[in-house]
C-alpha cells in the first residue's frame, strides 16, 4: 500500500491450480492544483494569550484511493475432492496465458492517531496441461478467486516526523472456486469436479512509512492470521517505493508476497487442499483526497 504523505494505499492475487499467474495493471492520475492566495505571506498567527488553554482542533479524516496491477509468480499444491494434489509452478512470464480476467483496487483513511485500511481483488485464470510418460493423460484447470482485506489500525509513538509505524488487527475473506478435469490415459472416462470453499482469518500485522524527502517515500506492511480459525496459517508482506507528483496523485513501484495454507474437508468427498505462495512485483497509482 501506497503512503501519499499522512495517508497510503497498499497493494494486494488469487492461487491457482496448474500454471497459473495473475497480471492486472490500470493507472489513472488525477492532478489538482491549489488557488493561489492574495498575498505572498501566510496570515498571522493568533495571539498565544487567545489560545492557551484551548483543546487542539480535531484533525479529521483524510482517505485515498488505489488502484494497482500484481505481476505475481505461483508456487504450491492445490487439490479438489479425491482427485490427486497437483504442484503448480507459474512464472511470470507466463501468466498472461491463463488470465482470464482480474480486478484490483484498495483505499486508506487516517484520523489522527487512527488508520483504516481495505483491500479486495478478483481474479479468475485456467490452464490445460498434458501429464504422464506420453502425455496421453490431460488435466484441465480452472480457479477464480476474491481476496477483501479490512484492518483498523493505531499510530505507534516514534518520535520522528518522519516515520509512521501503526499496528494493525482486521480479518481477511478468501474465496476460492476450483474445477479439475483429468482425462486418463487409455480410459473410455472423464474424471471432474469443482469445489468452492470460502474462509475467514483473523490478522494482526505492521504498518511502516518512512518519508525520505518531499517527494519520495518508502511503505512496508506484513501481517499473519489464519490461526486454524479459517486457514491453518495466512501471511502477506510488502515492501514499496513511491514517488509524489502533487499534492493528490502519487505512482509507486514495490514487492509483494502472499502465502495460504487452507484444507477444507469434506465427508465422504475429499478434501479441498490449497497451499500456495504468490511472489511478484507491484505497480500503483493512488489518488489523495
Amino acid at each position: 500500500m501506497d503512503k501519499t504523505r499522512a495517508s497510503t494505499a497498499r497493494p494486494a492475487l488469487g492461487r491457482c491450480a496448474g500454471r497459473i499467474g495473475t497480471l492486472a495493471a490500470l493507472i489513472a492520475g488525477l492532478i489538482s492544483g491549489a488557488t493561489a492566495q492574495a498575498a505572498d505571506r501566510p496570515a498571522p498567527a493568533a495571539p498565544a494569550s487567545q489560545t492557551a488553554g484551548l483543546p487542539a482542533p480535531a484533525p479529521g479524516w483524510e482517505y485515498q484511493l488505489s488502484l494497482y496491477g500484481w505481476a505475481t509468480s505461483l508456487v504450491g499444491d492445490v487439490g479438489v475432492r479425491n482427485l490427486p494434489t497437483s504442484s503448480i509452478d507459474v512464472p511470470f512470464s507466463e501468466v498472461l496465458n491463463h488470465l482470464n480476467g482480474a480486478l484490483m483496487g484498495s483505499f486508506f483513511a487516517q484520523n489522527g492517531e487512527w488508520i483504516l485500511l481495505a483491500d479486495v481483488v478478483f481474479a479468475k485464470l485456467s490452464d490445460a496441461r498434458d501429464l504422464g510418460t506420453f502425455g496421453g493423460s490431460r488435466l484441465d484447470a480452472e480457479v477464480t478467486q476474491t481476496i477483501a482485506t479490512g484492518a483498523i489500525g493505531r499510530m505507534l509513538p516514534t518520535g520522528r516526523s518522519d516515520l509512521d509505524i501503526a499496528i494493525t488487527g482486521g480479518v481477511r475473506y478468501m474465496s476460492v472456486k476450483g474445477a479439475l478435469s483429468f482425462d486418463p490415459f487409455a480410459l473410455p472416462v472423464d474424471i471432474a469436479g469443482s469445489q468452492r470453499e470460502w474462509w475467514i482469518d483473523p490478522t494482526v500485522g505492521v504498518f511502516a512509512h518512512w518519508e525520505l524527502n518531499q517527494k519520495w517515500y518508502v511503505n512496508a506492511i506484513a501481517d499473519i492470521g489464519g490461526f486454524g480459525v479459517g486457514s491453518r496459517l495466512s501471511s502477506t508482506g510488502y515492501l514499496g517505493v513511491g514517488y509524489m507528483w502533487t499534492d493528490s496523485f502519487s505512482t509507486s513501484l514495490g514487492y509483494r508476497y502472499l502465502y495460504e495454507d487452507y484444507v477444507g474437508e469434506r465427508t465422504g468427498s475429499g478434501s479441498f487442499r490449497y497451499n500456495t505462495t504468490m511472489h511478484g512485483p507491484t505497480v500503483a497509482a493512488a489518488w489523495r483526497f
